[in-house]
């Protein structure tokens, strides 16, 4: 008697099912890498856009004398596979600590690639994170539209993300920004990835579609999005320079830019100089907004993928 899985019956049905699962794994892994390079793109648009106060752009340093552009762009290159590892990790439905391992593992690249200097530490959670979700919802044909992709963070690793977020780090090893908000009681960013990233869904991504929608160009969203967060954000880089002084400048000069017309106004430009000059006299650095405007990017340009429309 033959073997049932031998017989002819059972090979015909069995190949077409091995060939769509082999077909499966190959376009989910073209899907973790087409998000991979929309993470590197965001964080390039982030990059080059300008006037951005008192950050560091193609045109200037910002209130950096350790950084340029060109560091950024090491700490992009460094970056390009992490992204997409842990895209197809987030697909696999990997535990937390798989992902923050690749996200440590990205961390050490980046310094190495940098000289030490720290470009996209915040990225590298904030993005890393969303690449993890978003390829979740793929694998399970759930679309990729924010309020899916922020509950699938909160379902899936909110509970791991929250004990991150509460965890005590050693005084010797804390970053500035886990320093920052133990010393002025205010949120980084664990506490931001505690809570599904509200700055991005709640804050930037509605600037950027209410910009967009009123015609004005991705360029014009992107920096009504940025003075957005720093209106809306405690940013640990912003007290660590300036303290609370400092972070309420950013925040009532944030808001002001915002009231006055955002973009819309004709002498945005003038304004937006004003504030960046400000800011770089005083050595305020709004990097932890800059890294979730580039979150919001990507979050705006992958919800795309599902109707093919261009970003």
């Amino acid at each position: 008697m033959r073997r049932l899985n031998t017989h002819p019956a059972t090979l015909a049905t069995s190949a077409p099912h091995h060939m769509q699962q082999r077909r499966l794994a190959r376009e989910n892994q073209a899907f973790c890498r087409t998000l991979a390079r929309l993470a590197v793109r965001s964080l390039h648009q982030e990059l080059v856009l300008y006037p951005k106060p008192g950050l560091v752009s193609l045109v200037d340093n910002g209130s950096h004398a350790d950084m340029t552009a060109t560091t950024f762009l090491r700490s992009l290159f460094s970056l390009r596979h992490y992204f997409a590892r842990i895209a197809l990790a987030g697909l696999e439905g990997a535990p937390f600590h798989s992902l923050q391992r690749l996200a440590i593992s990205a961390e050490e690249r980046m310094l190495r690639a940098t000289g030490g200097v720290n470009t996209h530490r915040g990225a590298i959670f904030a993005l890393g994170m969303l690449c993890a979700a978003m390829a979740y919802c793929r694998g399970r044909k759930m679309p990729l539209q924010p309020a899916t992709v922020r509950a699938t963070l909160l379902i899936q690793w909110g509970d791991a993300l929250a004990r991150h977020s509460g965890a005590s780090v050693a005084s010797g090893a804390r970053s500035h920004g886990q320093r920052v908000a133990v010393e002025h009681a205010v949120g980084g960013a664990r506490e931001e990835g505690a809570l599904g990233f509200p700055a991005v869904f709640e804050v930037a991504l509605p600037q950027l579609q209410q910009t967009l929608a009123q015609g004005r160009r991705w360029h014009d969203a992107k920096i009504d999005a940025l003075f957005a967060l720093m209106a809306h954000i405690s940013d640990t880089n912003v007290y660590h320079r300036g303290g609370a002084d400092g972070a309420t400048l950013v925040l009532q000069r944030s808001a002001a830019f915002l009231a006055a017309g955002g973009t819309a106004s004709a002498d945005w430009e003038a304004r937006a100089l004003a504030c960046h000059r400000l800011f770089v006299a005083r050595r305020l650095s709004p990097g932890g907004a800059a890294d979730l405007l580039a979150a919001a990017c990507l979050m705006h340009q992958a919800s795309q993928l599902d109707s093919r429309s261009p970003p």
